[in-house]
């Protein structure tokens, strides 16, 4: 299967997540070994795209969405676990009173 994104194929998973966001992942995460200063440069590259962009916390969390439901859809199957006995009656005691 072909990952697409903006018109480009996406070679890997971080190509495509790269290619969705228009920013590399490293950006965001970092690398292992970076310095301080180069950490503080990449921070602050990453104010700035916020600033100039206050919608972005929005498409990754859609892009999140959309790659777990293509790659790891049972993460979605959420089941409600039931509730401990004295919780219950607390519950019931609550609503009654």
């Amino acid at each position: 299967m072909k990952n697409i994104v903006a018109g480009h194929i996406a070679a890997s998973t971080a190509e495509f997540v790269e290619l969705a966001l228009g920013t590399p992942v490293e950006l965001w995460l970092g690398v292992e070994g970076e310095s301080e200063m180069e950490r503080a440069a990449r921070l602050d590259a990453a104010r700035d795209i916020l600033g100039d962009n206050p919608d972005f916390p929005d498409r990754v969390s859609q892009v999140a969405a959309e790659t777990i439901e293509a790659f790891a859809p049972e993460l979605f199957n959420v089941v409600s676990l039931p509730q401990p006995v004295a919780r219950r009656q607390a519950a019931r005691k609550a609503a009654a009173a």
